[in-house]
């Protein structure tokens, strides 16, 4: 099981994984409503390296870049999913709408991002590779998104005894 942790305590750790020779994996969203397409993603990004960091857009960040109605979930119910998955070592909150501070803080081995992110314009690629990092891009599973849920969701509110 992992563990929700602050940037500096993330920091210490990665240091300790360097020294082991580990090779840290780091990737990041907003993961409201956690789902299917979420955990596929995160177990074949964790196969990439030893040790799985996941940024996690804080409440604000989140409606800053998906809107009021957005995130459905708070970022501690969030967190706390993502820290008890099986593939996940340590979640990191951060209030940017990036994850650019997170990443040059860390500097991860291998920055791992969706295959719906162009390889160019996944933020802090430079960063990454400047220090001898590489960049994974991951397919993701059709038919399964946050958003897709709440249209499901929506859509069928009439059935529901609220």
């Amino acid at each position: 099981m992992g563990e929700v942790v602050s940037q500096s305590d993330a920091l210490s750790r990665r240091e300790q994984y360097r020294d082991e020779g580990k090779k840290v994996v780091f990737t990041n969203g907003t993961f409201d409503i956690l789902h299917r397409g979420h955990v596929e993603y995160l177990n074949k990004a964790r196969e990439a390296g030893d040790v799985l960091f996941v940024g996690l857009n804080s409440d604000s960040s989140v409606r800053s870049i998906k809107g009021n109605g957005r995130p459905i979930m708070t970022e501690n119910d969030r967190a706390y999913l993502l820290a008890n998955l099986i593939c996940v070592d340590y979640v990191i909150i951060f209030p940017e709408d990036t994850p650019l501070k997170l990443i040059q803080t860390l500097l991860p081995d291998v920055l791992v991002k969706g295959a719906d992110w162009p390889v160019e314009k996944i933020v802090g690629k430079d960063v990454v590779e400047q220090h001898g990092g590489t960049i994974k891009s991951i397919e993701l599973s059709p038919g399964h998104s946050s958003t897709l849920i709440i249209k499901t969701i929506v859509e069928r509110a009439s059935y529901f005894r609220i």
